[in-house]
């Protein structure tokens, strides 16, 4: 499928899950592994903030794409992110979803605040 790249400088992230490593199988525990690198990957929660509307979305990113001392709640920076559509046919339902990809997540700062003054 089709990888779509996600232009985030209009908008406010905020980390809202801590980065934890990536399971590939739930029953063995196997961490996933990315395809081309073999580095483990980890995953992290977001909420998305851009005009107006937020969603909460999980982001797969590499182990050494996580910048140490990121704290919840505080403004992120999601270098590199990507969205790729997939869908799949599960106990015989048909599954869809947006799958969320970054070559790192780093501290950002809050955006200025509109009208606001020095």
């Amino acid at each position: 499928m089709r990888v779509i790249r996600v232009e985030t400088s209009a908008a406010t992230i905020l980390l809202t899950e801590a980065p934890e490593p990536k399971v590939r199988d739930r029953q063995t525990g196997e961490i996933a592994k990315d395809a081309n690198t073999g580095e483990a990957l980890m995953t992290i929660g977001v909420v998305y903030i851009e005009d107006g509307e937020s969603s909460l979305i999980k982001v797969t990113v590499p182990e050494s794409g996580v910048t140490e001392g990121l704290s919840l709640g505080s403004p992120v920076s999601l270098v590199g992110l990507v969205a790729r559509p997939w869908e799949t046919v599960f106990n015989g339902q048909q599954r869809h979803g947006i799958a969320y990809r970054a070559a790192a997540v780093t501290s950002a700062a809050f955006p200025a605040a509109v009208g606001a003054s020095a």
